[in-house]
């Protein structure tokens, strides 16, 4: 199968963002918590809202990370090419 065959949505690039992480993540949080709210009790809620908790916190502070640090700088600096002629 060649690349061009696959689905534009689940392309390689697409997924592998911190855009579609927190998208996705997201979206397990909310089938997770409509699973809790009908099914489980108030002591069990207030299990997974900690845990939320903590998730968001870590999800905030790595998506600040992301925002305020830039990537680092490629330290080797490239080959000169040799031109025809040379």
């Amino acid at each position: 199968m060649e690349a061009s065959d696959v689905h534009p949505f689940v392309r390689p690039g697409r997924r592998n963002t911190s855009t579609a992480y927190s998208i996705w993540s997201f979206v397990a949080w909310a089938v997770l918590w409509v699973i809790v709210v009908t099914t489980q009790t108030n002591g069990t809620l207030g299990y997974i809202l900690i845990c939320f908790i903590g998730w968001v916190i870590g999800w905030a502070s790595a998506t600040l990370a992301r925002a305020l640090y830039p990537p680092p700088k490629n330290m080797f600096l490239p080959r000169p090419t040799a031109k025809p002629g040379d």
